[in-house]
């Protein structure tokens, strides 16, 4: 297939560019770099059955070849981020996802799209479920993040029911693994980072919150999954073995062998206390379920940054 990947630059993008690629589909990766690194696509660029296209998805675009596949990954996805750049974010979600249906339909093309677990927001029910319809404060901090790709997944499903096309919606939960950026305020990152640097390890709240991380790698083997499968409506992604973030802590302590201390800062608002996927329906219906446990993605992650963030 031809594969339009929009944040085909990006740290989940990239990963999956690579295992389309190397499934021996012909990639076209489109990224404006607002929060993607080139140097996670640099290895591809020499690669015959990868391009590049340079372009804000917020704007339309006409592309001349066939195109098989849109796969809609493209948006701002760091907390860091929904502070300084929330406009950028909330038109990435809408407009952006409006105008890779429009070429989708235009093509013919199924089209995926990268939703997010923030669409349950501060769950009252935990794990959760594809059924939950969330609980999220529409006007606060994160809003312009978990509104957008709730906006996303219902015009992804409009376009399906109006217009008869393939769609498909993936919520992502917690993913970490290589490539992920050093400054983008998320836990392991973070973690990782401050360990490494032998800074004090910054956990807000009290760190009893709790969060479920899935391995790159795991994580875009369900979306590959579910690119081939039949399923229209959303399915949730994400490893179900769930820890606190003050276990997460000690975790990226002890594996690196930092003498990082653990200090505690005030929680951020609408910060969720839980975050645990029901993953029954993508064991079930795309025969997937995550293999990487927690330390072994660690370890890989840690060396990654060793080699190529803390030379």
């Amino acid at each position: 297939m031809n594969v339009l990947v929009t944040g085909g630059a990006g740290f989940i993008g990239s990963h999956l560019c690579d295992l389309l690629i190397k499934k021996g589909h012909y990639v076209i990766c489109m990224d404006n770099f607002l929060s993607s690194r080139k140097e996670n696509i640099s290895h591809l660029e020499k690669n015959k059955n990868f391009e590049l296209i340079v372009h804000d998805v917020t704007k339309p675009i006409k592309i001349g070849k066939k195109i098989d596949y849109v796969l809609h990954l493209a948006s701002p996805a760091s907390p860091v981020d929904f502070d300084k750049i929330p406009i950028q974010i909330a038109k990435v979600g809408s407009l952006g996802t409006h105008n890779m249906l429009g070429l989708a339909k235009l093509k013919n093309a199924k089209f995926l799209f990268a939703s997010t677990s923030e669409v349950y927001g501060d769950p009252d029910i935990n794990p959760q479920p594809e059924s939950y319809w969330g609980n999220v404060n529409p006007i606060g901090v994160r809003s312009c993040y978990d509104e957008s790709k709730r906006f996303g997944e219902a015009i992804t499903m409009a376009y399906h029911r109006k217009h008869k096309i393939d769609t498909k919606i993936v919520r992502i939960f917690n993913t970490y693994g290589p490539r992920m950026r050093a400054d983008d305020g998320r836990a392991v990152p973070t973690f990782i980072s401050q360990a490494l640097k032998g800074e004090d390890i910054t956990i807000f709240g009290d760190g009893k919150q709790t969060r479920s991380f899935c391995y790159v790698s795991d994580e875009i083997d369900g979306i590959y999954k579910l690119m081939g499968s039949k399923i229209n409506e959303p399915v949730n992604i994400g490893n179900p073995d769930e820890f606190t973030i003050l276990e997460l802590a000690e975790k990226i302590v002890k594996l690196t062998g930092s003498k990082s201390k653990i200090v505690f800062k005030k929680l951020p608002q609408d910060d969720p206390k839980q975050r645990r996927p029901d993953i029954t329906k993508a064991k079930k219906e795309l025969k997937w379920n995550p293999s990487i446990r927690v330390d072994e993605g660690l370890k890989k992650t840690i060396e990654w940054f060793k080699q190529y963030v803390y030379k």
